[in-house]
């Protein structure tokens, strides 16, 4: 049996599209922090970081030549190098989607992140598979690049931490 008319309409439910005040606001993000006044603290540490890593690059090459020619210093200073842009890659990406949104800090480390390291795979899986004599210098020259790095920033951060 169907029902029709005005007393089966007042029954039946209907789709009914809420209604939104004009004063609340149309983006969904909340209110937003004031940014900084001096952003420059997010990449300070970069010159002395980058500096640091020159030298290394300068010790891994010196090292490769004297211990297996040119293409060991080749592979140990480009280990180093690549470590150095992609890091610093990573800080500048960060600290631009710090100061333009905070909310894209996730989403823009994670992707950094992702494509730095696919990158870096595909770099060490070519080494791996030639039959290039300076890819265990390479390796090592990633290596030691990652390690001095990681540990001038720990250096860094917790001696500007320690001041204040």
């Amino acid at each position: 049996m169907s029902r029709s008319g005005p007393a089966a309409a007042e029954r039946d439910p209907v789709d009914v599209v809420p209604y939104v005040p004009d004063d609340e606001p149309e983006t969904p993000l909340p209110e937003l922090p004031p940014l900084p006044a001096d952003p420059r603290w997010r990449v300070e540490h970069l010159p002395f970081l980058s500096a640091v890593s020159m030298a290394l690059l300068l010790f891994a090459a010196s090292a490769g030549f004297l211990t297996g020619g040119r293409q060991s210093a080749v592979g140990a200073a480009a280990g180093v190098l690549i470590v150095t842009v992609s890091y610093t890659m990573t800080t500048l990406v960060i600290a631009w989607a710090d100061t333009v949104r905070p909310a894209l800090l996730m989403p823009l480390g994670l992707l950094t992140y992702t494509v730095k390291y696919a990158l870096l795979g595909v770099i060490l899986a070519f080494g791996v598979a030639s039959d290039w004599s300076g890819k265990t210098a390479l390796g090592l020259g990633i290596v030691s690049g990652i390690v001095v790095w990681t540990g001038v920033q720990a250096w860094w951060m917790y001696s500007r931490t320690r001041r204040k």
